[in-house]
């Protein structure tokens, strides 16, 4: 291993670590909310309201790419640890969830070009290595805010006490032989595969295979820009080291609240009251299918 490489059971307590020393240094700005729960479509919504979020000086709606990559330079007081050659993990500055991970490419990629091997063998090296959700916010609309590559990591769980996702029921309810299928109650275009256990590294390597076949079966292709594939539309991808779900967006927000990778997996943030009660009398399922497509396999 590299220097450069991510030791066994180094990485939580280098979170932890890094977190105290953010805290107490002022780089980290944890943002407070108030939870709830909303029950709608067999998934228990867990939403977040963020109250202080008018201090963030960013907005609901991603950060225009005029404004400097915030990863190159990186701030040093948000430094976790390198996870390989070409990936390093940050603290999120501005984070609702405690001990959200960001594992960014070292170079300047682009958000909107297609996920490779070394970003799938960064992120499973972090999954291995504490119980977490991954996840991707694929451009703009899909709630990406940095123009830099980078992918996300929250320790579970996000649900109740009985379930480390809400969407958890509805995984372990999906049945279907193909590699690639579908979760019953979610009433949007969306694709999931199961992934065999393994390595990181095996890990990594099945899991490109699944994207690729993931992006095939809701639609999305690649486009060549500056001699990079890019996707051709932009989606959600959520991560773990037993599946991948993968969501094309149609649209940035719904009435006004923003959606990212976290709502598919069932877990809502809103800014105030107004837009809590907002998803109260809409239901969290259909701000999910206000941003997304129709399910293809439903006339």
């Amino acid at each position: 291993m590299t220097t450069r490489s991510l030791r066994p059971g180094t990485l939580w307590p280098a979170i932890v670590a890094r977190t105290a020393h953010a805290l107490a240094c002022g780089a980290l700005r944890p943002i407070e909310t108030v939870q709830t729960t909303l029950d709608d479509g067999g998934i228990r919504f867990v939403v977040r309201q963020v109250s202080s979020l008018a201090a963030k000086p960013v907005q609901d709606s991603p950060v225009r790419q005029s404004v400097a990559d915030p990863f190159l330079p990186h701030d040093p007081d948000l430094f976790v640890a390198d996870v390989s050659p070409t990936h390093f993990a940050l603290l999120n500055k501005f984070n609702v969830i405690d001990h959200h991970l960001l594992v960014v490419t070292r170079a300047f990629e682009p958000q909107e070009a297609l996920l490779d091997l070394d970003d799938f063998t960064a992120l499973f090296a972090c999954l291995a290595q504490f119980d977490g959700l991954g996840f991707y916010n694929g451009g703009r609309e899909a709630g990406a805010s940095q123009a830099h590559k980078h992918l996300q990591i929250v320790p579970l769980s996000l649900g109740d006490a009985a379930q480390a996702l809400p969407i958890d029921a509805l995984i372990e309810a999906a049945t279907f032989t193909e590699k690639v299928g579908r979760l019953p109650g979610l009433p949007f275009e969306h694709a999931f595969t199961r992934l065999t256990p393994g390595s990181p590294e095996q890990v990594a390597v099945q899991a490109l295979e699944r994207y690729r076949l993931l992006l095939e079966a809701v639609g999305l292709g690649s486009m060549d820009v500056g001699g990079r594939e890019h996707q051709s539309a932009p989606y959600n991808l959520l991560a773990t080291p037993k599946w991948m779900l993968l969501v094309p967006r149609s649209a940035e927000k719904a009435d006004d609240i923003a959606v990212n990778s976290l709502g598919f997996a069932g877990s809502l943030f809103v800014r105030d009251a107004q837009r809590l009660d907002a998803v109260r009398r809409i239901g969290p399922m259909t701000i999910l299918r206000r941003v997304t497509l129709p399910r293809s396999d439903i006339a």
